[in-house]
């Protein structure tokens, strides 16, 4: 059904053109699911975006061949491509909230594709959408239907993008990181459903992602990429069984396993440097003339835990279950709060999931890292500039890195940046807040390796906050579990993990993956 030979990638929009993929090489047949993995960067998601003809014809040069059902892409005319896209190949993309309209209703946006390539009346594409909806396992599709993006979920919205991807039918979906960022339960979710569609409808997959455990228990085959070019390919139980390649070893040997790399943490003779005590949080609501005095939706509910001097403490839970809200109350960045927190330590700081939304595009790294002694004064410009390439050495980047900015930087340098940065003021404490999740899984190994220098050696105590168990399991010796809200259990690693006495946790260990 498709069949890329020899495909090269140059991008031309600079001064030096530069060459993105190699000789990229990959075919698909009906019913297949295929995997392409690598690293951030490995031309990956571009040897998927040029299949689905989404590349720029004037700023990217492609050479080669992506036959699709007997038709040369890349010299048909825009027209008939266009009538391709959507209808015979559609792509599900990473981030379902930034590529769905914001101000279109979801129901409209699910026909979009219908809309284009059927004659199909008003009430036909209504009934379509809704079906499909239904297809997808969304609870309530005609509710759905008539609501908008920001009113669902993550796995949710991803949902709404695989039905938007199979209105018309497809014989190849294409799905770009279709699971990165997604809590445990959501993913497993919706690898299940992915398998499901390739079952019941006989769609092809070509399935993205950084993540080895997802791609081994979806795919049949599997391309391994590395700088742009293909590295080693095959069956799927072969690559990763009896990987050939360097390149393939050192990616299955940095997935996150159910390994202790921290250590156990003993908390029994360590002072508090944390104690919340029956915290809850609301989000404003907007107010005005007509609803003077109305409140926000309660986010956390009655949150009491202690946390010692130097442990990493694990803060697990599905996306809405409140453990950012908690994180961000801990910090005293809510104005609506109840309860009591209080520090024993100095100036607690936190590393966010989004490193690049994080860091001021406009300023260079050495602006950056300065701000908080500038803000805090008693430091001279030399002694800013002194500490700042002392911090930047700490998680593992020279002093170079001072005159680049944040565009310059791959997402995991800019993670190391994020970390710097929290270390300026010396603090005792730090809530990293999923600083992993969107890393792959070489970088993840790194940020976590770092982590836990810095705990080791200066004894900063780190508020973990994931909903990656087998991340968690690696650093934490203790855990608190959250569920709407609400913490429904806490305990060590092994009470939590070999002993859990919620369903919810079980659920959660369950869609991990994880076995005593």
């Amino acid at each position: 059904m498709l069949e890329v030979k020899d495909l090269n990638i140059e991008i031309e929009d600079s001064e030096i053109p530069e060459t993105v993929v190699y000789d990229f090489d990959i075919t698909v047949n009906a019913g297949d699911i295929v995997g392409i993995v690598g690293e951030s960067g490995s031309g990956k998601s571009m040897s998927a975006l040029a299949i689905a003809g989404l590349l720029s014809r004037k700023d990217m040069k492609k050479k080669g061949s992506i036959m699709f059902e007997n038709e040369e892409l890349l010299s048909v005319e825009r027209s008939h491509l266009r009538r391709i896209q959507g209808n015979d190949i559609s792509v599900v993309f990473q981030e379902p909230m930034t590529s769905l309209n914001p101000v279109k209703p979801i129901g409209w946006q699910v026909e979009e594709a219908l809309r284009i390539h059927s004659d199909l009346s008003d009430d036909e594409l209504k009934n379509a959408a809704i079906r499909m909806l239904a297809d997808v396992e969304l609870d309530d599709p005609e509710g759905v239907y008539h609501k908008y993006p920001h009113e669902l979920s993550g796995g949710m919205r991803q949902r709404v993008m695989i039905a938007a991807a199979l209105i018309c039918d497809p014989k190849l979906l294409i799905a770009d990181e279709p699971t990165t960022a997604l809590d445990v339960t959501i993913q497993a979710q919706i690898i299940e459903l992915l398998k499901k569609i390739n079952r019941e409808k006989g769609t092809a997959i070509l399935f993205i992602s950084h993540d080895l455990s997802l791609v081994r228990s979806l795919c049949s085959r599997v391309v391994v990429m590395n700088k742009g070019r293909v590295v080693e390919s095959g069956p799927a139980q072969e690559v990763f069984n009896a990987p050939k390649e360097e390149y393939t070893k050192h990616l299955i040997n940095a997935i996150p396993r159910f390994t202790k790399i921290a250590g156990h943490y003993d908390t029994k003779d360590k002072a508090p440097i944390l104690e919340v005590k029956d915290v809850s949080a609301r989000y404003k609501k907007v107010t005005g003339y007509f609803v003077p005095g109305s409140r926000g939706r309660q986010i956390i509910k009655n949150v009491s835990f202690t946390m010692y001097e130097g442990e990493i403490l694990g803060l697990v839970g599905e996306s809405g279950s409140g453990k950012t809200t908690l994180g961000k109350t801990v910090l005293g960045m809510l104005a609506d709060t109840e309860g009591s927190v209080v520090h024993y330590s100095k100036m607690p700081q936190m590393i966010f999931q989004d490193p690049y939304g994080s860091l001021n595009p406009m300023k260079t790294i050495g602006r950056i890292l300065e701000e908080p002694l500038r803000i805090k004064g008693g430091y001279t410009r030399e002694e800013r500039l002194a500490k700042a390439k002392n911090m930047l050495s700490l998680v593992g980047l020279d002093e170079s890195y001072m005159g680049r900015r944040p565009n310059a930087l791959s997402g995991g340098q800019r993670q190391r940046v994020c970390i710097a940065l929290a270390l300026m003021l010396e603090p005792r404490l730090i809530i990293a807040d999923e600083p992993v999740s969107a890393l792959d899984v070489t970088v993840q190994e790194q940020v976590i390796k770092l982590l836990i220098k810095l705990n080791k050696e200066l004894g900063i105590a780190i508020l973990f906050i994931s909903h990656d168990l087998k991340v968690v399991y690696e650093l934490c010796s203790r855990i608190i579990v959250m569920k709407d809200g609400v913490i429904v259990e806490q305990g060590t690693d092994e009470e939590i993990y070999n002993d859990p006495k919620e369903t919810y946790t079980k659920q959660l260990l369950l869609s991990a993956g994880y076995t005593k």
